[in-house]
């Protein structure tokens, strides 16, 4: 079927489908060869050239060939079925490449974060017994070595990227060869495998925001029927151009921005790195990108502080089009009737919101974003700018997308609609349960975790707090962070930590007050910012006991108050403690999905926790 659709520019485009039904792929490599012989010519990737300095494109024919050849290196290996492959790089063919080619041997894809820490690699290499391990360079396969120590894993280690010390490492470690050299320079045509769809497909480690990360083992079924059922709800076409810039170790951007696409027929274009995501944008000019929370909470801020610069008229003006656009969306989604501010709609969209929009290419037509919670006053931004902007939620356990809106039926309030196929319910505690395809087969070596996780009636609990109402899923707060307070009240932090980081300010927050009197704060200020408000107060930026001065205590106060302002009785911060030290994934406090690990947060501040609630009857 095809149709026109407006592409954000002043031209028509031609938009068609060209599904592949998930009954035919049967699995993830088949899924890959059944586009192959379908659209063999069509754009499948595009990937930025470091030595050349420009865009190339992959035809899927293209890349099915090199599937073949990297399918034949992994063949040459001590590998068979059911065997664990990891894959340790950016964003790129490469990364597609060597996932098909190890499913296409019936093997079991591991991925790793890039950033991660040392030793957390090195436990995931040692706990799924990582035979062949695809690194980015020779710098990363050193750090992991050391952790490693005598570890009889991985195998085999490929690196990507050539160089003096890759070579080294070649010709001193029997186990390194890189990548130019074991991949043959030809192979045999690229084959069918006629795999079981219930089979596992891939091991995925959690974030692990509390203790070691866990495996989370998903079938081939559990991620084409993830992806499939998420193209009921937001569709996707040949057209489509995809920007891929959350790792591809993240289940949301592997299902969505890689098997999804592929379903489709889509073509993907890899960003070079978060610091260029905004050339790339304009460059690729993407129909459709799929991002977490942070992501646009860094537009916002940037957005922010650049409207704030400008003349009085020109602000007025830019919220003015906000208020416009957000009443012309809540009337498309029925909640509102017609309003006169709706006869200026027309007029500051092209002069207000199309110029905004066209710093993201100008031509999205579907925007998720999910991982996380995303702040209403973002959202509300977005959406009055005229962003086609979708909450989703889901959990790497459920392959990982439980629920969507649909531009159709958007409350950003909520985080969508259950896909279709999968059973939600709300249990005890207020608990989400989910049910359904995509639901894990359990955890890699944990049967005690996967008993605990999901119920005899296979039900998973995915530890949410929900409510459902009018078929959207409504997410409260988090079981075990809800803070309770000495006087019984109960706390869920997460909205307040949410609200009091959009100030440009505060870099990173954490609530803290279980079985306290009142809450308070430990707040992470703004490294860029810090300088110039120190003078303000007449303190020394370099020394460290300027965070502790009382005016500044007393203005951060009032800033945190002023975030608040919307919240209920209970947000009400009565102490901060101010530093400048990030959390960070090489520090051990944030995962590396960048979700904060409350617990080591709290013991490396256990200290200045207590110093804030000295007296306290």
């Amino acid at each position: 079927m095809g149709y026109q659709l407006e592409d954000g520019g002043s031209t028509l485009t031609q938009w068609s489908e060209d599904l592949i039904p998930i009954e035919r792929a049967r699995t993830l490599d088949g899924l890959f060869y059944h586009r192959v012989r379908r659209s063999p010519n069509r754009v499948a990737y595009r990937h930025f050239d470091r030595s050349a300095d420009v865009w190339r494109e992959w035809t899927w024919a293209e890349v099915g060939a090199l599937v073949a050849r990297w399918r034949a290196a992994l063949a040459q290996e001590q590998v068979g079925p059911g065997d664990r492959v990891g894959v340790l790089l950016r964003n790129c063919p490469e990364w597609v490449v060597f996932d098909q080619a190890a499913l296409s041997l019936g093997l079991v894809t591991v991925p790793f974060y890039t950033d991660d820490r040392a030793d957390s690699a090195a436990y995931i290499v040692g706990d799924a017994a990582i035979k062949v391990l695809l690194v980015q360079d020779a710098s990363r396969w050193g750090r992991i070595s050391a952790a490693l120590g005598e570890s009889p894993y991985p195998i085999r280690v490929v690196v990507s990227e050539s160089g003096k010390e890759a070579e080294r490492l070649a010709r001193e470690d029997p186990r390194v060869v890189l990548a130019a050299d074991w991949v043959p320079r030809e192979g045999p045509d690229l084959k069918h495998r006629d795999g079981d769809p219930n089979g596992l497909a891939t091991i995925v480690y959690t974030s692990g925001t509390t203790g070691r990360a866990k495996g989370v083992m998903l079938s081939h079924r559990n991620l084409l029927s993830n992806a499939h059922a998420s193209l009921t709800m937001v569709d996707c076409y040949q057209e489509d151009m995809f920007l891929s810039f959350l790792p591809l170790s993240h289940t949301l951007e592997r299902t969505a921005g890689y098997y999804l696409p592929m379903l489709a027929g889509a073509a993907v274009a890899f960003a070079r790195s978060i610091p260029q995501l905004g050339d790339d944008l304009q460059q690729i000019r993407p129909t459709g990108l799929f991002a977490v929370p942070r992501v646009f909470e860094r537009i916002y801020r940037r957005l922010l502080d650049q409207v704030n610069g400008r003349p009085v008229p020109v602000r007025w003006m830019f919220w003015l089009a906000v208020r416009a656009g957000w009443l012309d969306f809540e009337r498309a989604q029925g909640r509102r009737g017609w309003h006169p501010l709706l006869l200026l709609w027309p007029f500051l969209r092209r002069k207000v919101a199309a110029p905004v929009l066209a710093k993201l290419g100008g031509r999205l037509r579907i925007t998720v974003s999910g991982g996380a919670p995303l702040p209403r006053d973002v959202a509300h931004l977005f959406i009055g700018l005229g962003l086609p902007l979708l909450q989703g939620y889901g959990l790497t356990e459920t392959s990982p997308v439980v629920s969507v809106n649909r531009l159709e039926d958007n409350d950003p309030e909520s985080v969508g609609l259950p896909l279709r196929g999968l059973e939600v319910r709300v249990g005890r505690d207020d608990e989400l349960l989910i049910r359904g395809p995509s639901v894990m087969l359990g955890y890699w070596n944990n049967h005690a975790a996967t008993a605990q996780m999901i119920d005899a009636n296979g039900w998973l609990h995915s530890g949410d707090q929900a409510r459902i109402r009018n078929g959207h899923i409504y997410i409260t707060g988090r079981i075990k962070d809800i803070l309770v307070l000495s006087n019984g009240e109960k706390v869920p932090p997460a909205d307040m930590e949410m609200a009091i980081a959009l100030d440009p300010l505060f870099e990173q927050v954490l609530v803290v007050g279980e079985g306290r009197s009142h809450l308070s704060a430990l707040v992470v200020l703004s490294a860029d910012l810090w300088p110039g408000l120190a003078l303000e107060y007449g303190l020394d930026p370099e020394r460290e006991q300027s965070l502790d001065d009382p005016r500044l205590h007393k203005d951060m106060l009032r800033r945190i108050r002023e975030a608040l302002r919307d919240f209920p009785g209970y947000a009400k911060i009565r102490r901060v403690t101010l530093s400048l030290e990030p959390w960070s994934v090489d520090n051990g406090l944030l995962t590396p999905t960048l979700k904060v690990k409350r617990r080591e947060v709290l013991g490396r501040y256990a200290e200045q926790v207590e110093r804030m609630y000295a007296g306290e009857a």
